[in-house]
């Protein structure tokens, strides 16, 4: 299995436990392994990134909408 491959499969897999409700990460880390066989190392990397992805997103829904857009909204 390619690296791409692999990251998108423990990725899916660690948000199926975390959508079960699972929420201690060694828990989850564990379980993955345990389910897909993968190094430990390698679910923690996919972890990290898969964290970075998700704050990248966060920041985006969290910015400000620029002013310019409000104020044309109102002249509307």
């Amino acid at each position: 299995m390619n690296r791409t491959n692999q990251s998108t499969v423990i990725k899916a897999a660690i948000n199926t436990y975390l959508e079960k409700g699972l929420t201690d990460k060694q828990d989850i880390y564990s379980k993955v392994v345990e389910e897909l066989g993968v190094p430990r190392p390698t679910v923690r990397r996919v972890a990290r990134d898969l964290r970075n992805e998700l704050l990248s997103k966060i920041k985006i829904l969290q910015s400000e909408v620029p002013q310019e857009i409000i104020v044309s909204e109102k002249d509307e």
